[in-house]
Order: C-alpha cells, then structure tokens, then sequence
C-alpha cells in the first residue's frame, strides 16, 4: 500500500452510495441505514427503481415480525434510503460501495465512471466484489490510492465478517478510514484479505463448494446427503449446495472462474455440471431452481 494520502482530509462518513439493488446491494444499504447513514441506492431499471422499496420494505417487515427490530427502527431506516436511476445523484457521497454482477469489464467501466462523478478527491471507492483483484478496479481511475476492497457477506444484515482488501496502489490512510467505518459506524468484523482472486474466505470455499458439485455429478451421493453430512457430521448451517444455490450458481461460476485465471489451480474450476446448469437458466434461489427447487 501507498502512504500518499494522509488523515488530515479525514471526515466522519455519514452520506453513503451503493451501486446495485440486488441481495448485497439491498442488505448493505440496509445495514449502512440502519447504523443511521445517509443512503443513495442507483440502480439499472425502471422495474429496480420500483421495486426496490417494495423489496426493502418486505425485508424490515420481516425483522419486525420476528421481534428483531421495533416498527420505529424499521421506519427510520427506511426514510434514510432513497432509490434513483442517475448516478450523478452520488456526487455528494463519502463512500460509494459498488454490488453489481461480478464481472470485471462491467465493474471497471462503473469505477471510471464514479471516478467522474464523486466530487471529493478525499471520497473513497469501493467494491464489494467476491473474487477481482482490487488493483484491477483501483487502475480504471484517476484515484487509484482511494479505491479499496469492501467485502460484505450474505445476508449483509447478519453476517458479521467484512474483508478489507487494500491493493498495492491504496493509500494506508484509505485502509485504515474503511476498517474504522466497518468497525466504529457498521458494528461490523473486519479482517484484512490480500489482493488475490478470492481474497480470504472464498479462497478457502469455492473448492469445498465444487468438490460437492463434482461429488454429486459422479453420482457419488445425492444433493441431499451431501448437504446432510455436512450440516449433521461437520456443524455447518448449511450444506455447500444449498449454500451455491443461496449464492447464486451464475456468482459461483464467476468467482470460481477468476479464482482459476489468476492461480490456475484445478480445484478452481468450474464442473461442467455447473457450467450446464447456468447455460440453462438454473441459477439457485434467484431462479427458482438451482441443485434444489423453490417455491
């Protein structure tokens, strides 16, 4: 990391963007308002800019049915966020967090793109990208020392773990802004991942994931037994298909993929078993049909 930046520039972050309403777009700006920020949500249609609140809305109805939140907590939160389709409404914004799907040529042109818009040379840029090397976005910039890594995982509400991933062009002061708002304004853990397709925890779980997928192609156990033997013999919540299914197989496959192109590791690859699914539509839970059906 560079030291080119200082802390005297440094503002408490209260005006927040968040690039993307899908699941981790929705569940971070979620979490950013209900720690009381300031929150633009941008979006890519005219179908996302209406359902949007709608979708929002349904998720804090839930938490208040389950005594997780007070009905007042759930309007505050709401009346924090606001949806629009124009991305010059972030030009005002601390921090931007990019969600969108996880492709690099997609995500790098949104960066030069924000690079225009956010106004302060002092903002910070990040992405909430699963597996692209950071530096790759930071170079699609003119503020490479203020793009950063911010990795929240699924659903954003709960989980408390946050990757923190500085590039070799981001500025120390940069990294250390973005751990103290995971930490002092989100309540959340943070943990420093390296530069690397897959950071930290994906590193470590896209090979378990697709070792189930090649299991259950081999016909050497059904979905079902393999994700019981997980849950019941190794205490994890959920199996590794049901949890490919929660992520999304068209995620799983990008994320495997880029982890292979950078390290070239066999236990990247994606199984074709997967591959032919996401060529026909079954893409999990946000299909309705993915290694399991749903309703």
């Amino acid at each position: 990391m560079t030291g080119t930046s200082s802390d005297r520039h440094e503002e408490t972050v209260s005006r927040i963007g968040v690039v993307g309403s899908g699941v981790m777009g929705m569940g971070i700006a979620q979490v950013c308002a209900a720690a009381g920020l300031d929150v633009v949500v941008t979006v890519s249609s005219d179908a996302s800019l209406e359902s949007g609140p709608g979708r929002l809305t349904a998720v804090l109805d839930r938490a208040v049915a389950k005594g997780k939140i007070s009905e007042e907590a759930r309007q505050t939160t709401l009346d924090r966020v606001r949806f629009t389709r124009d991305l010059g409404e972030l030009a005002d914004r601390q921090l931007v967090i990019e969600a969108v799907t996880e492709n690099e040529a997609v995500k790098r042109e949104l960066f030069t793109t924000l690079d225009k818009i956010v106004r302060s040379p002092e903002a910070l840029l990040a992405s909430n990208t699963s597996s692209i090397p950071i530096v790759r976005l930071a170079r699609a910039t003119e503020r490479p020392d203020h793009v950063v890594g911010i990795h929240f995982f699924n659903p954003a509400p709960v989980l408390p773990l946050v990757e923190i991933i500085p590039s070799v062009l981001t500025a120390d002061p940069v990294a250390r802004r973005a751990t103290r708002f995971v930490t002092d304004v989100l309540g959340k853990q943070p943990v420093n991942a390296p530069d690397r397709a897959g950071f930290i925890v994906n590193a470590l779980l896209f090979p378990y994931l697709l070792s189930a997928i090649r299991m259950l192609d081999a016909g050497l156990a059904t979905a079902e037994v393999i994700d019981q033997s997980m849950v019941q013999g190794c205490s994890h919540p959920l199996g590794p298909l049901r949890l490919a299914d929660l992520i999304g197989l068209d995620t799983t496959v990008s994320i495997a993929e880029a982890m292979y192109e950078e390290f070239k590791e066999p236990l990247y690859a994606p199984p074709a078993l997967l591959l032919r699914m996401v060529e026909g539509g079954l893409l999990g839970r946000k299909s309705g049909q993915g290694f399991y059906a749903y309703a």
